[in-house]
């Protein structure tokens, strides 16, 4: 089962845009469910992003990429 990670719609206030600063864990480990896997920088606040679930992350997105609320940044593999 493929669980999505998404920017929470919910995480900031105001602006629509951030850019992911860091993955914290490497494209293909394993992740356990709350564990922190991203940073996403909005002004200047940054956020961690936590896995929902277990499973093998997949990195979709890159660090530096500009992001929206809403879009996939990773899967998780059950």
């Amino acid at each position: 089962m493929t669980t999505e990670i998404t920017v929470p719609e919910d995480l900031w206030e105001g602006d629509t845009e951030g850019v992911i600063t860091a993955w914290l864990v490497d494209d293909g480990a394993e992740v356990v469910q709350g564990d922190l896997v991203a940073e996403v920088m909005v002004e200047k606040a940054q956020y961690e992003i936590e896995a929902p679930v277990s499973g093998k992350l997949s990195i979709a997105k890159a660090e530096d990429d500009v992001v929206t609320k809403g879009t996939t940044i990773a899967r998780l593999e059950a």
